[in-house]
């Protein structure tokens, strides 16, 4: 159990946010989460209803703990700087909320989770292309959907453990790119 001033509420959450990232959505039940929450099966339903609205609450508040600690995330200084940042998100976003982003790899086909990821990653898409403008790059909007697939693979790699060398492959983005 974590400290007293944590809430049955985020003990739940935490705990939910554990065992569906390890365990997988599926196999996980309210009633596993209740006891490894130390709490009862029927407190969970009386604050989220019931597992589906569990989930979204637990994606939700990761997106929004992610978007608070990267608030100057989309800042726009220059385009190299920005591009770097891009390239570099992945690794310390994953570094950051491992079980989070691991259960958002998991979800990735889950319709909210898609919908709650496409949300957060929508405003950057003008801003790389904005970037990649003016760098000069003769087709920005391709090199744009280039590179958020190549970040998008990134995390998921990054989420799941199989990606060994990633400050290699960034430093190859990073010249690829002239950054």
């Amino acid at each position: 159990m974590k400290g007293k001033s944590e809430s049955r509420k985020d003990r739940i959450m935490r705990e939910a946010l554990l065992l569906f990232a390890e365990v997988g959505y599926v196999d996980t039940s309210t009633k596993l989460i209740a006891q490894q929450a130390g709490v009862s099966e029927a407190l969970i339903f009386k604050h989220f209803g019931n597992k589906d609205r569990l989930l979204f609450q637990v994606i939700k508040s990761g997106y929004r703990r992610v978007l608070a600690h990267h608030k100057g995330m989309i800042t726009y200084k220059d385009a190299k700087s920005f591009l770097r940042a891009m390239i570099n998100l992945p690794k310390e976003l994953v570094n950051e909320e491992p079980l989070f982003w691991k259960l958002q790899e998991r979800l990735s086909h889950h319709e909210f989770s898609k919908q709650q990821h496409e949300l957060f990653m929508k405003p950057v898409y003008p801003i790389i292309k904005r970037a990649f403008t003016e760098l000069g790059y003769e087709r920005p909007e391709l090199e744009t959907q280039f590179i958020l697939l190549v970040i998008e693979t990134l995390w998921k790699k990054e989420a799941n453990g199989e990606l060994v060398n990633s400050k290699e492959l960034n430093g190859f983005l990073e010249s690829k790119y002239g950054l």
